[in-house]
C-alpha cells in the first residue's frame, strides 16, 4: 500500500478522527477568532517551514480545511515525502478568516508530528537501502492518532506493521507462557484460525532456538519475529530457518544499532521509536497581507 493510497484505505477512520479532533479543540465555538474576525472576509494564509526534514501531512491538511469549510481552497507547492528547508513553503490556503484560524492548530498539531515521524522514518530507511532489510513501525502508537502516525511511516519510506489487534494474530512471549508452550498456544490459534474461517496471517514472537524448531511444524506461519537477539543470536537464528518465514528482527533496536541487525539478512525491523520518540518539525502558518 503507497502513502498516496493511505487515505482511500482508511477514510472512514481519518474522517473520524478529524470530527473528533475538530470537537475537542472548537467545542461550540471560537469565541476568540468569532469576537473580532469577520467570517464574511476572505484572507490567504501559507505554511511555512521552520526546519529542515521530510514534510507529511499536506493531504491530511487539505482533507481537514475541505472538512471546516468546503469553500476554501488549497494550493501546495511541495508534496508529502519531499524534503523541507527553512522557509520553505508547503501550501497557501485561503478561506474564510474564522474558518482558517479555527482549524490552524489541529492542521499544526498533525503535521508537525506527521513530519517529524516522516523524517525520522526517512533516516534510519535511508541508513539500510543497500540492504534488503525493511522498517517496519509498531503499535506503540499515540492512542486515537495512530492513523496519521502510520501514515508518515508510510510517507517517510517505512512500511506499516499491523494496524491493530484485528487485522493480524501475534503471538508473543506472555501468550505462550499463559499456555505453557508454544506449540500448544500455535495449535489453539490454528484451531480459532479455521473454526471462524479467518485468513489473517500470524506472526510469532520467538525468543530462542527451541521455539523457532517448533515454529517449524506450523509452515502456516506468517513470519518470525526474532525479539531482543543480539546480531550473534540473529545470524545463528537465521541459519536455522533457512528462509522457510520471512523474519523481523525486533527490540531495542536504535539508530546505533540498525545498520547491523540489517546486515545480518533478516527481512524486517521494527522500531516503536518511529512513532513515540519522533521529535515535532517546526511549521508555523502565517497570515499573507495583501
Amino acid at each position: 500500500m503507497s502513502s498516496n493510497s493511505f487515505y482511500t484505505d482508511y477514510k472512514k477512520e481519518i474522517n473520524h478522527f478529524i470530527s473528533q479532533a475538530l470537537r475537542e479543540d472548537i467545542g461550540d465555538a471560537d469565541h476568540t477568532s468569532n469576537s473580532c474576525l469577520d467570517n464574511s472576509q476572505i484572507s490567504k494564509a501559507q505554511l511555512v517551514v521552520k526546519e529542515g526534514g521530510i514534510i507529511a501531512g499536506i493531504e491530511l491538511a487539505k482533507i481537514i480545511f475541505n472538512n471546516v469549510d468546503e469553500k476554501i481552497t488549497f494550493k501546495t507547492k511541495l508534496n508529502d515525502g519531499d524534503s523541507i528547508k527553512k522557509g520553505d513553503i508547503v501550501f497557501i490556503v485561503e478561506g474564510p478568516q474564522t474558518k482558517l484560524l479555527s482549524t490552524e492548530r489541529l492542521v499544526l498539531n498533525c503535521m508537525q508530528r506527521m513530519s517529524g515521524i516522516a523524517t525520522l522514518t526517512n533516516n534510519l530507511q535511508s541508513k539500510i537501502n543497500h540492504t534488503n532489510c525493511t522498517l517496519l513501525d509498531t503499535r506503540k502508537t499515540t492512542p486515537n492518532f495512530r492513523f496519521p502516525e502510520k501514515w508518515a511511516v508510510k510517507i517517510g519510506g517505512g512500511m506499516n506493521h499491523r494496524m491493530g489487534l484485528y487485522d493480524m494474530i501475534m503471538i508473543k512471549d506472555n501468550h505462550v507462557d499463559f499456555n505453557g508452550s508454544l506449540t500448544k498456544t500455535l495449535e489453539k490459534t490454528r484451531h480459532y484460525l479455521e473454526t471462524n474461517k479467518l485468513t489473517i496471517p500470524t506472526i510469532v514472537e520467538v525468543r530462542n532456538s527451541s521455539e523457532i524448531k517448533e515454529c517449524m511444524n506450523f509452515p502456516w506461519i506468517y513470519r518470525l519475529l526474532l525479539d531482543n537477539m543480539t546480531t550473534d543470536q540473529l545470524i545463528e537464528s537465521l541459519a536455522l530457518i533457512k528462509g522457510v518465514f520471512p523474519t523481523e528482527a525486533s527490540g531495542n533496536i536504535t539508530q546505533d544499532t540498525i545498520v547491523e541487525i540489517a546486515e545480518t539478512g533478516v527481512d524486517f525491523v521494527s522500531l516503536g521509536a518511529l512513532t513515540h520518540s519522533a521529535k515535532n518539525i517546526d511549521l508555523s502558518l502565517k497570515s499573507i497581507r495583501v
